[in-house]
């Protein structure tokens, strides 16, 4: 017998782990759907295994490919084609290998009498939590089509917010990198030559040329090389700290305090969290089984939080809109919108007009925000380069002044 740990989701739409034995893991997977459980993962544990599996590895499948993937399974679903019948020509047509090889999986698990959501949540890294219960839901209510096209266009709209703010990201990063790259090679191989010059002129050096000949020998020397250490380390430990739930929440919260950024950071996490409550609303999932995997997909841990907490009052009766109120994360704009959206039924509209108004204001921010930092970093640029010229050339200078 092999002990297996899982995370299963009950009827609730609640996350359950433990651990439990069985002989072989279809074994244990089909025992766990006796039970009424949901599978998120499975895995074997124990000894180097247990490590192995604990390691996150890509799985070479792309957002798109999953948007794709999507849409093209709505249209076929609307057109009276089968679930097997669609999957075995999504299995043919994708380019994505390592979907194909999933999309055959799935097949073969639908035509062994698992639902197609069950089926999908074999694979967490693929198809997550949003995608698998909007699919439960679509299959409850037998509109799966409608459900799909909506999941495409859930994963169309957070692409075309990523893909804005990495568009208007490239420029400033790149001229930053750029910076770097030019202050080093002059650090590395400018100033050494002109440091051999400096020796045999004689005479003490001007301060700004003392301080640019320290920084070129530490640079180059063992110091060099622990600055590079110490940096690793830092970075780790940084790292480390973040994946605490304690280090998650102080980094969350201290980006949404940021003076420039903080302001655009809360936006995209609020654009995320109305756009998905949104979509699986509309799509029929329950408000509890929808605030869990919202919570769980926010991006912002200080979000989180809250959503738990607004969780836990709508289980004690209260509204949603009032535990929202009692968090200052949430803009009253927000909260009001939600508020009226529970009183004329329409809360998925309400929810997605927010979202709306936020993507708006994320893109408005980011061009804004573009539109300061070029002029920074150009600015930026010329004074390092400048500052290292002057630095260097100051000596002769002197030496000028001293013929003259």
């Amino acid at each position: 017998m092999a002990t297996f740990k899982y995370t299963v989701r009950d009827k609730a739409g609640k996350a359950v782990d433990g651990t439990i034995e069985g002989a072989t893991k279809d074994a244990v997977s089909a025992k766990l759907r006796s039970m009424g459980y949901v599978i998120v993962s499975l895995d074997e544990s124990g000894g180097v295994l247990e490590r192995l599996n604990s390691i996150q590895f890509g799985t070479g499948v792309k957002p798109a490919d999953i948007t794709v993937f999507a849409r093209q399974f709505a249209t076929m679903i609307g057109a009276g084609l089968s679930l097997t019948k669609c999957l075995s020509i999504l299995g043919q047509q994708t380019e994505s290998q390592s979907l194909r090889v999933i999309i055959n999986q799935i097949a073969r698990d639908v035509e062994s009498g698992q639902s197609l959501s069950d089926a999908m949540s074999k694979h967490p890294k693929v198809f997550p939590p949003i995608f698998v219960n909007m699919v439960r839901s679509g299959e409850t209510g037998g509109v799966l089509d409608e459900v799909l096209n909506r999941v495409a266009d859930h994963f169309e709209r957070e692409a075309m917010i990523k893909g804005r703010i990495k568009s208007a990201m490239t420029y400033p990063i790149a001229m930053g990198s750029l910076v770097f790259i030019v202050l080093v090679a002059m650090l590395v191989f400018v100033v050494p030559t002109f440091q051999t010059m400096f020796s045999t002129m004689g005479g003490a050096l001007p301060a700004p040329t003392q301080f640019l000949v320290m920084l070129s020998e530490g640079s180059r020397g063992l110091p060099g090389l622990i600055f590079v250490v110490v940096v690793i380390v830092l970075v780790v430990a940084f790292r480390w700290w973040k994946s605490t739930p304690e280090g998650l929440y102080t980094w969350d919260s201290i980006k949404l305090r940021m003076p420039v950024f903080g302001k655009l950071i809360r936006k995209m996490a609020l654009s995320r969290f109305t756009r998905t409550f949104g979509t699986l609303v509309a799509a029929g999932v329950p408000i509890l089984a929808a605030l869990d995997i919202v919570g769980t997909t926010s991006g912002n841990e200080v979000i989180s939080r809250a959503v738990r907490k607004v969780r836990s009052a709508i289980k004690e009766g209260e509204t949603i809109a009032k535990p929202l109120s009692e968090n200052p994360v949430f803009p009253a704009m927000v909260v009001q919108m939600i508020s009226v959206g529970e009183e004329t039924g329409a809360l998925d509209a309400m929810l997605g007009k927010v979202a709306e108004f936020y993507d708006e204001e994320v893109t408005a921010g980011v061009e804004s925000l573009t539109s300061l930092i070029e002029p920074l970093m150009m600015a930026t640029l010329g004074v390092v380069v400048g500052g290292v010229v002057i630095a260097l050339y100051l000596p002769m200078f002197e030496v000028i002044n001293l013929v003259k």
